[in-house]
């Protein structure tokens, strides 16, 4: 059955598929791990991932972000790339554990490539787990051979000059290293930059009204308001396969107030570099 289009409304920012949450690493710091345990997903097949991505009707500067976990774990990742709509933009979140040689056979830069002001790989180092020379060596063949792709690190604390020694090291190379900032917990203290500062591991919380410029669609194609409720399985609003799904910027009613995940929340950039965005907005605060 062909399923109808699906015209994403005019606010929307970014469109976050998360084929698998498995992964490679167990990094302690991954905010997919910030509010406990994750829900354990069903996973759509590559050709229903397909039927449903190729169903969005899409601006040309709004990518469809494969992304994870770790992505290329899934095992129709390359075929999934491969068989998105030509004029359907993709980016990657990945740590570049893959086989390279197989990748870029199959996978031709072009594809992955549309001129923002950011790479469209991005990958994540982890020190302790990666061996910066070796993914030094990875970036740069894939940037030889015209990939778009760079590399970014968490701020977490004690490793911050780990990173920073790697961010040098690789600017020197040729290497694009951009940081973040660690957002969650660390010794009683909530680190990250907010806007809304006692939305995250609160003892008390609220209702209120809340609508994301974010499509999150889970690894079974269930579409969820936030990340807190992608990984917590928590009222899906739909299904990426559903025949009569609309998406809309509206607000719904919430009562998890103050055990919202800090991806939601952060102050961060939009798809155009503009700092100062959040991906949700609250309002109407009551107490439970």
């Amino acid at each position: 059955m062909n399923l109808k289009k699906l015209n994403l409304p005019e606010e929307y920012n970014y469109i976050a598929c998360f084929l698998t949450l498995n992964c490679n690493f167990k990094c302690k710091y991954c905010i997919n791990y910030f509010g406990g345990k994750v829900y354990d997903y069903p996973m759509l097949s590559g050709e229903e991932w397909v039927k449903g991505l190729n169903r969005l009707v899409l601006k040309s500067d709004i990518p469809i972000t494969l992304q994870g976990g770790e992505p290329s774990l899934y095992s129709d990742f390359v075929w999934i790339i491969n068989n998105i709509r030509e004029d359907v933009n993709i980016d990657i979140l990945t740590n570049l554990s893959f086989d390279l040689d197989d990748f870029m056979i199959k996978v031709p830069p072009e594809r992955l490539k549309r001129g923002a002001p950011y790479a469209n790989i991005r990958v994540s180092y982890h020190p302790g787990l990666m061996d910066l020379s070796d993914l030094i060596f990875s970036v740069l063949r894939m940037q030889s051979k015209g990939y778009s792709i760079g590399v970014y690190g968490v701020l977490y604390p004690g490793q911050e000059k780990d990173i920073l020694d790697a961010q040098k090291i690789c600017k020197e190379k040729g290497v694009d290293f951009r940081v973040k900032d660690f957002l969650g917990e660390f010794e009683g203290r909530i680190c990250g930059v907010y806007g809304y500062d006692d939305a995250i591991s609160s003892k008390d919380k609220k209702s209120c009204l809340c609508r994301s410029t974010d499509l999150i669609i889970a690894p079974n194609g269930n579409i969820y308001r936030c990340h807190h409720d992608l990984y917590k399985n928590f009222s899906a609003i739909g299904n990426i396969l559903d025949k009569d799904l609309e998406i809309k910027y509206e607000f719904r009613k919430c009562y998890e107030y103050g055990d919202c995940n800090p991806c939601d929340i952060k102050i961060k950039t939009n798809r155009f570099q503009v700092f100062g965005c959040t991906a949700v907005e609250i309002k109407d605060l009551n107490r439970l």
